[in-house]
């Protein structure tokens, strides 16, 4: 076994150096997209912290969701949070999968650049829905009677910046249409969905969600409205978005069939050399965002 390993580590690492110069070509190329899509990651935290200033708790609104799925109460809240963090963390291993193995379908800058996309276009939508109505939040923090359902004027700029961390992230009120944790949900799932190569994982992802929505539902996070509005904007915002731009290059035509006789350490750089000269000189990614 040891023999073993240390006749692989050199092929992994040159595999690892071939991937990561192919992608820093293309991060070359579409930094600009990142850059921007990571800011307004901040821009929507910013915003979800803003109009916490404008809550206003009272009665829980009268909800199909709540009368139907029994409440798990505030000691098992977390029980949603787990699968989200499960399915945020999956998604993100799998995007960096390219560096590691054979099997290859995607580009990992390509991918996050048409990720964030989707992101980016659900949170202008969530931001402009959660200010347009404030509601009172369902969740227990956000009751009459707890501190963090109404926040004091700020003191100063300082503190609207930072969002109050990590206080203003974890005990947040008034951003309830449409959830949050569902968009990056969602987001995630219906991207392997499209470019993902495993039917079972994609139809695990699936079954996912749909826990997770009951359970966001069952801890009281969200009003049942927040979870429907998700799904059906999320989903029509992802087709829209991908009838505008071009499609992502497959790479799965070259790498997801395995060869009938193992290739040789000499013919794995080539056929990597080969693929990367493809990427430089621009036959396959023609993508432009």
């Amino acid at each position: 076994m040891p023999l073993y390993i240390a006749r692989e580590a050199p092929k992994l690492w040159r595999k690892i150096c071939t991937e990561a110069s192919a992608e820093v070509s293309l991060l070359s190329e579409n930094w600009k997209f990142l850059l921007a899509g990571l800011v307004f990651q901040y821009i929507h935290g910013l915003a979800a912290h803003g109009v916490h200033y404008l809550h206003r708790p009272g009665p829980t609104l009268q909800d199909a969701g709540f009368f139907l799925i029994p409440e798990i109460g505030q000691g098992k809240a977390y029980m949603s949070e787990s699968i989200f963090n499960f399915i945020f963390f999956s998604f993100i291993l799998w995007t960096f999968h390219p560096f590691f193995f054979q099997s290859k379908r995607i580009y990992t800058v390509l991918i996050w650049c048409r990720v964030l996309a989707y992101l980016v276009g659900c949170q202008i939508l969530r931001i402009i829905t959660f200010y347009a109505t404030q509601l009172p939040g369902p969740n227990y923090h956000c009751r009459e009677g707890s501190k963090y359902a109404r926040l004091p004027p700020p003191e100063n700029a300082l503190e609207v910046i930072l969002i109050n961390f990590p206080t203003g992230m974890l005990y947040g009120c008034g951003d309830l249409i449409f959830s949050s944790h569902m968009i990056f949900t969602l987001v995630f799932v219906l991207t392997y969905q499209k470019f993902g190569t495993r039917r079972c994982i994609k139809q695990l992802a699936w079954l996912f969600a749909i826990i997770q929505s009951l359970l966001i539902i069952a801890s009281r996070k969200h009003y049942t409205v927040d979870i429907v509005v998700a799904w059906y904007t999320v989903n029509l915002l992802v087709f829209f978005v991908d009838k505008k731009f071009p499609e992502l290059p497959d790479r799965s035509s070259a790498s997801t069939s395995p060869p009938l006789l193992p290739l040789s350490a000499k013919d794995k750089d080539s056929k990597n050399k080969e693929e990367h000269n493809k990427i430089l000189n621009g036959n396959s990614v023609d993508v432009t965002y």
